[in-house]
């Protein structure tokens, strides 16, 4: 009998820098094999949207990630949300928001997106531990509720029974009807970032090289993306 060959999500390369140029520099390789282009509107010094969009051609996703959410905007909630607001107006295939943001900003955000088209990631995440079961499903439940287009889940693995609880979201997801970005940090939760992609996960990320990562545990594009191949080439 035929087997049915595997299907893959997305890689979204993860693009931090102080400048403009920085991010670019690092873009035009990145592209080569990235699907997704997440610029991390928080690691500049003086952030903007708009040397980017009409730029590059491939799908640009801006995060602008809170420094109570393991980024480094220290600033305003409003003026961290203005910067997604104008990624928006401007085109941008995805918005990243965090689920913690408060429903007042969050929300007028998510249905600003969905007006202009721009798919809307609404994201949690814990840089230390995994939680129960029940705790990953109730936070999983509250993403579902945003009305956001994606959910986001990405936890710090100790073992890998913490893997195997974030990758388990997939199928309560795919019953929801939400699609879910979900895999674990650190060294444990490294295999969780290929995992992911084969279980029906939306998106997983990857460094542009071995010294830009952005999160622990990030494998390299081209690592990434060989990896992807031989298994699709052994299904």
């Amino acid at each position: 009998m035929q087997q049915t060959p595997l299907t893959f999500g997305l890689i979204c390369v993860a693009l931090s820098g102080s400048t403009s140029a920085d991010i670019l520099d690092q873009a035009t390789p990145a592209a080569l094999l990235a699907d997704v282009l997440e610029i991390r509107l928080d690691s500049m010094t003086q952030p903007a949207v708009s040397p980017f969009v009409g730029v590059i051609a491939t799908p640009l996703l801006f995060t602008n990630r809170a420094s109570w959410e393991g980024g480094n905007f220290s600033g305003s909630e409003e003026s961290r949300l203005v910067l997604l607001h104008e990624a928006i107006a401007a085109g941008a295939a995805y918005v990243d928001i965090e689920l913690k943001t408060d429903p007042a900003l969050r929300d007028p955000l998510i249905a600003a997106a969905r007006q202009h088209g721009t798919k809307s990631i609404v994201s949690w995440h814990n840089f230390t531990t995994t939680p129960s079961p029940q705790a990953l499903r109730t936070i999983l439940q509250e993403q579902y509720r945003s009305n956001a287009d994606i959910g986001k889940i990405v936890t710090m693995a100790q073992s890998f029974q913490d893997v195997l609880r974030v990758l388990d979201l997939q199928t309560e997801a795919a019953e929801m009807g939400l699609p879910l970005i979900a895999f674990c940090m650190g060294g444990a939760g490294v295999i969780s970032r290929v995992a992911t992609l084969g279980l029906g996960g939306f998106m997983t990320y990857a460094a542009a090289d071995g010294s830009t990562g952005t999160a622990p545990g990030q494998l390299t594009i081209s690592c990434l993306r060989a990896i992807v191949k031989e298994l699709a080439h052994a299904s």
